[in-house]
């Protein structure tokens, strides 16, 4: 990096903090922090949910998995992602928005207290927040190892300055800030990406290789196929369910966006831009990681330096700059969006659990406090970041894939499940059982098996959600709990009834209780 990429780094960082400043203005309470006052367009609102999905860890991780096995990454990746949410655009995008026009709900687990019953919203709540510190720690480690390459600071420095910043507009700025953010960073990935798409094929033109004919070349043989080495049939299944879940709601950010939007038609129609875009873009992103092998030799067992020694090689000064600040853009997108989220979970769900002064705050004390939990969010996963690589976590990959994915069904499926008629009959019961055998699947097949036999990756990501799901069911079945307040509230959320309007979000004091008072009239 020289001066004029270092100025296009710092000028894209204080666009980002001028953003939060002027984000600051359209939050006057918890309502406009958490979901923009359900006033955010369904445009805005699916773009925002396709960036919120991205992180530094696709030009470091799966930057990886494309160098050393090639279209897969974008096979057992992205495709599952676009084809989950498109099913998610029905199933449960008009649902989630629901909780907050109909239950006025500022977080997304906060029904769940009436749904189930408090245990079962605080295990899910409690043990998501925690996830969340691990996965956007990952984050945080994939954007400060790319920022490594470039400018040879070290990684914990590389943390420091990117949470910093993320801190620092997120904060004042709430979801508004956030979702402007991440619109002004899709523009630069949009330039970013297709600088680099242009310079590859440039590059291979010089080669005497053509577009097409790349795939022929002895060095991307077998990279053509769409499952190979660890990542076969029954892996790619394994994430189409977990991305089902994860980027519908689970992983709690993506669901904040469909109750930003006005009504369910609108997050309908949010949840469908997402899908295309997932589908179409990630296409141009991951060519030239394909066409890495054919360019540079990465210094990493893993080919995780790849992506990063080929922009360093092909780009001029000032486009470089610009890439770079695209792997900022994606990092600092997830993660101020899961600081969001996570704020909304403690502020509203925990929160008035464990601190009975909680009960009784005002608009303003509640939005204090949200920001406050917003920093020390941030805080704990960059603590955690510097984490990454050690004997628990071990890589990125490793801990997004196994520690992520393996854990989003226990987390998910009660969240998720509960918001559709055919489960009404799973309840407390079947939601914990669900849960901690989840758990405790994952801890099985993760650790005291793995140290015995060697788990393939797609068992170890695919029986944690097989024993949630099945559970889930069969508990429901065997003990069903659907009493009239729990069928009262799935009505709620599955039809638009009177289309009530958003309403202001009440103190936590009576969550969800306090909006449902009544049985479901045949």
């Amino acid at each position: 990096m020289n001066g004029l990429d270092w100025a296009v780094l710092i000028g894209y960082f204080g666009v980002m903090v001028a953003i939060g400043v002027w984000s600051h203005k359209r939050v006057d309470d918890v309502s406009d922090f958490f979901t923009a006052g359900g006033k955010m367009p369904w445009w805005l609102s699916g773009i925002s949910h396709h960036m919120s999905g991205y992180s530094a860890v696709m030009f470091t991780g799966y930057a990886g998995i494309a160098y050393t096995y090639g279209v897969t990454s974008f096979v057992t990746w992205s495709f599952p992602i676009a084809l989950g949410i498109a099913i998610g655009s029905k199933l449960f995008a008009p649902r989630i928005n629901r909780l907050r026009s109909r239950l006025h709900v500022a977080s997304p687990l906060e029904y769940l207290k009436n749904r189930y019953d408090l245990k079962t919203q605080q295990a899910l709540a409690w043990s998501g927040m925690l996830l969340k510190i691990v996965d956007v720690g990952a984050k945080w480690a994939a954007i400060a190892t790319l920022l490594s390459v470039f400018t040879g600071i070290s990684l914990n420095q590389g943390i420091l300055i990117t949470g910093g910043i993320t801190a620092i507009y997120c904060t004042i700025g709430g979801l508004w800030a956030d979702a402007l953010t991440e619109l002004g960073q899709f523009v630069i990935q949009l330039l970013a990406g297709i600088a680099m798409f242009i310079a590859v094929v440039l590059k291979l033109n010089d080669k005497g290789i053509g577009f097409f004919g790349a795939w022929d070349e002895p060095e991307l043989q077998g990279h053509g196929e769409p499952l190979v080495g660890p990542y076969g049939t029954v892996f790619l299944l394994a994430f189409l369910f977990i991305k089902l879940f994860e980027y519908n709601g689970g992983m709690l950010n993506q669901a904040q966006r469909y109750m930003a939007t006005a009504n369910a038609h609108e997050a309908e129609r949010s949840a469908r831009l997402s899908a295309i875009l997932w589908l179409v873009w990630p296409v141009v992103l991951f060519f030239p990681m394909w066409m890495s092998p054919l360019l540079v030799e990465s210094q990493k067992t893993d080919g995780s330096d790849s992506y990063g020694l080929m922009t360093e090689q092909l780009l001029p000064h000032g486009l470089l700059g610009l890439v770079i600040v695209g792997f900022f853009s994606h990092t600092m997108a997830m993660c101020s969006s899961d600081a969001n989220a996570i704020a909304a979970v403690f502020t509203r769900d925990c929160a008035p659990v464990v601190w009975r002064r909680a009960r009784s705050w005002s608009q303003g004390q509640g939005l204090r406090v949200a920001r406050i939990t917003t920093v020390v969010f941030l805080g704990l996963s960059m603590a955690a970041a510097t984490q990454v690589n050690s004997p628990t976590f071990k890589d990125i990959i490793t801990v997004v894939i196994r520690w992520v994915a393996g854990l989003m069904g226990p987390m998910a499926i009660p969240m998720m499940l509960g918001l559709l008629r055919p489960f009404r009959r799973s309840g407390p019961t079947a939601a914990l059982t669900s849960w901690s055998m989840g758990l405790l699947a994952f801890w099985l097949v993760n650790y005291p098996i793995s140290w015995k036999v060697d788990v393939p990756l797609q068992y170890q990501v695919s029986i944690p959600l097989a024993v949630s799901l099945i559970l889930y069911i069969l508990v429901g079945f065997i003990k069903p709990e659907d009493t009239p307040e729990r069928l009262a509230i799935i009505e709620k959320i599955n039809t638009d009834g009177d289309g009530a309007a958003a309403a202001a979000i009440p103190t936590p004091v009576g969550g969800v209780e306090d909006v449902i008072g009544t049985k479901v009239k045949d």
